[in-house]
């Protein structure tokens, strides 16, 4: 029975009173009973009863309370007491009935008492008296007593005033006929309200089960889609559906319901009272908002279903067939509840099906597919992955679209929202390889320079090779142009010295050696300094040295004129970077770390270390593999690699296998794409062809996601104005620039 306010019991009080006068009428003659023995059951035990039980303690009895109840009890029982007269069996109800009173006051005394004592043990044993006089102490528990007590001392050879008082008790104490009456006007009047903000619009035709039930119209009017409905359902609690889509007719309408809610037993008996079972009706607007707050639905979740899980649905992969196909798109964020958690899934795809329902009659739609993201840890800003699958037929939401802020730790988000996409850790980044792989003019450069500045703000140091000159250009703030080109112009010189000149080894021959000196040279003084140069950038097809690829012979230049000498051939970019690669690595070498110290850069990594199969010279092949172990060796010295490019296929694939994240751009060629399947999975990888620029599907070691995710990157002119509010680059102080030593004339043009 339902908790009745303040003002209703003490409506209720006045019923119990008025019974009990009526009573006294027929009982007594009067509309009270005499004062005296006779009286005592009305006056002292059943007034208290009532008094106590609807206005002084209605739910429940503290310790103070079990006091004022048996102090007053006990009192009573001394005033009536003929012990002198009473025959043994009435004094045996009379102790019994006093030392009920008794006990209960010593145990409310106790319960105070070893409360206040300050001893936990005595405290825990104060918890537990007071829940047992919580029960015991009640003013039914120790009035009723003594109602029967009187009843037996001062009635009992009086049946009709037995029978009475009887009746009296049974309608005031056992069960309060005040509070049936309230209660049942109560229940009467709601129903008669709710009647009138409900209809009855449909009947169920049809279970599919779990979670689905297909509508029939019971009258000529539509039954709106995207409407909550109350359904009654005679085997189980009544239920919330949301009407989703019109799915066949079958002696009218048929209609598609999705369970949203599985309301409690009991809860809404006024409401059950009116629908008849397996019947649907639709709720005022006013009433369904008290029922979706009471039982914690968000009404504005309705207008977002976008369809309901399908079957092969698993823990990675949603497929949900589309009810709502107005703003759904690839990338967009759907949601599904499962075990009371919110995941969230990303639109990768989708593909029209067509099902025969009976005979000629066919069914189509549209079903999507979903990659899972995992669910919003709000607190860290990031996904973690959920290890579960959603319920078949289990409602899904479409996120709402949100304005993208950016922050100065985020590098993307997720298309149409705020959900922000990080690095999970800048040094994974570098020590486990990056590749950013994608056609021309999608964002990859933007997207790698963004990347690099956050290397440098953290003091990673950036080698760059870039056959394109764009990265001085959009790096400007960090890279100290006219320092850096005394230094380029050290190495200028390295290529022109000797460059004729051949030797017996091999190995000494042409400007090379000269070249690898000067290299490491330069790039040990960048990686060792603490001057605040963070980059340093080559274009390796500016350094055209020579080499020596064999020993000298001899040969007949003209009839008996023999001559000995060797061969030499031009450096290639893709040698050019094998020495910067393993120079870098010899540097580092020294000293072992589990952080990152430098980045190698190669753009247009399909140029610089080329497949086997795509080498423009074979001493390029050579090259290629050098370069590979150095990367390879160089995560436990710190040492990295960004790689991007623009033809996966041609790009070797020993670099490639070693980059732990990847960022996919769009791409068309199968080869790539198969490729990438391995890393971002298939479905990700069949949707590269479509994706829109400056997007990239995103995952690895320095992801801030679990899984692979189609993101946006950030714009180039809000990332530097944000990002470059905390981090400032560097600023170089004017240093005199490096003296180009002077080349020293060889033996063979001294005069003598």
């Amino acid at each position: 029975m339902n908790k009745l306010s303040q003002k209703e019991r003490v409506v209720s009080l006045g019923i119990d009173l008025l019974l009990l006068l009526i009573i006294c009428a027929i009982g007594f003659g009067n509309l009270y009973p005499p004062v005296g023995d006779s009286g005592f059951w009305f006056y002292t035990a059943l007034l208290s009863v009532l008094v106590g039980s609807k206005i002084v303690t209605p739910f429940y009895v503290k310790p103070v309370d079990a006091i004022s109840y048996s102090v007053p009890a006990f009192v009573s029982l001394m005033l009536v007491n003929s012990w002198a007269t009473w025959p043994i069996e009435t004094k045996i109800a009379f102790f019994s009935v006093s030392a009920l009173s008794v006990s209960i006051l010593v145990f409310a005394l106790l319960a105070i008492i070893f409360n206040n004592w300050g001893d936990e043990k005595l405290q825990e044993i104060s918890n537990k008296i007071r829940i047992f006089l919580e029960v015991f102490a009640k003013p039914q528990i120790i009035y009723t007593p003594i109602i029967i007590f009187a009843m037996y001392s001062y009635h009992l050879g009086k049946p009709n005033e037995l029978i009475l008082i009887s009746i009296a008790m049974l309608l005031t104490v056992a069960t309060s006929a005040g509070d049936v009456i309230v209660n049942t006007f109560n229940r009467i009047r709601k129903t008669t309200k709710i009647g009138q903000r409900i209809s009855s619009i449909a009947e169920i035709a049809a279970y599919q089960q779990p979670n689905i039930i297909l509508l029939r119209q019971i009258k000529d009017n539509d039954l709106p889609l995207k409407k909550i409905v109350y359904v009654k359902d005679k085997y189980s609690n009544s239920k919330l559906f949301l009407t989703l889509d019109l799915v066949g007719r079958d002696n009218g309408v048929l209609t598609r319901a999705v369970e949203i809610a599985s309301l409690q037993t009991g809860q809404y008996k006024e409401l059950e009272s009116v629908v008849a079972n397996d019947s649907v009706a639709v709720i005022e607007d006013e009433f369904l908002q008290e029922i979706c707050v009471s039982e914690n639905i968000d009404l504005t979740q309705r207008d977002s279903v976008v369809g309901i899980v399908a079957p092969d649905s698993s823990i990675e992969r949603l497929f949900f067939e589309v009810v709502d196909n107005s703003n759904i798109e690839e990338g967009r964020l759907v949601t599904v509840i499962v075990q009371n958690k919110k995941v969230l899934y990303q639109i990768v795809g989708g593909l029209t099906k067509e099902e025969v329902v009976y005979q000629k009659n066919t069914y189509g739609y549209l079903r999507a597919q979903a990659q899972q993201v995992g669910i919003w840890n709000e607190e860290r800003r990031k996904f973690t992955q959920f290890s579960w699958l959603p319920n078949i037929n289990a409602p899904v939401y479409l996120e709402a679209q949100e304005d993208y802020v950016i922050e100065p730790d985020t590098i993307g988000h997720f298309p149409n929202s705020n959900y922000q996409v990080k690095i999970g850790n800048i040094n994974h980044l570098v020590t486990h390889n990056t590749a950013i792989l994608g056609i021309l003019g999608v964002g990859k450069s933007m997207l790698a320079i963004e990347l690099l500045e956050r290397m440098m703000s953290k003091g990673i140091k950036v080698v760059c090779l870039d056959l394109t000159d764009q990265y001085s250009t959009e790096l400007s703030s960090y890279y100290n142009a006219p320092y850096e080109e005394t230094c380029l112009t050290k190495l200028r010189t390295a290529t022109e010295q000797d460059r004729d000149a051949w030797q017996e080894n091999p190995e000494h021959g042409g400007s090379l050696p000269n070249l690898k000196n000067a290299f490491f040279e330069d790039l040990e003084e960048f990686i060792n300094n603490t001057d605040g140069h963070v980059l340093k950038i080559y274009n390796p097809a500016e350094f055209v040295a020579t080499r020596q690829d064999r020993a000298p012979g001899s040969f007949q230049s003209t009839p008996g004129n023999w001559q000995r000498g060797a061969p030499l051939f031009s450096v290639t970019p893709v040698e050019i970077t094998k020495i910067v690669s393993e120079t870098v690595l010899e540097i580092l070498s020294a000293e072992m770390s589990d952080n990152a110290k430098v980045c190698l850069v190669y753009e247009e990594a399909h140029s610089l270390v080329p497949e086997w199969n795509s080498v423009v010279a074979e001493g390029d092949k050579h090259a290629t593999s050098g370069t590979a172990r150095a990367i390879l060796q160089g995560r436990k010295f710190g040492l990295g690699c960004l790689l991007i490019t623009q033809r996966t296929a041609n790009v070797t694939k020993t670099i490639l296998n070693q980059c732990n994240t990847i960022f996919a751009m769009r791409t068309f060629d199968d080869t790539g794409k198969d490729f990438l399947g391995n890393y971002i999975g298939r479905d990700y990888a069949q949707s590269l062809s479509s994706v829109k620029e400056r997007h990239a599907v995103f995952f690895g070691r320095g992801s801030s996601c679990e899984n692979p995710i189609l993101m946006k990157v950030n714009d180039r002119d809000d990332f530097r104005r944000i990002y470059r509010e905390r981090h400032r680059p560097p600023v170089f102080t004017q240093v005199d620039t490096i003296p180009v030593p002077e080349e020293q004339p060889s033996e063979h043009d001294m005069p003598f």
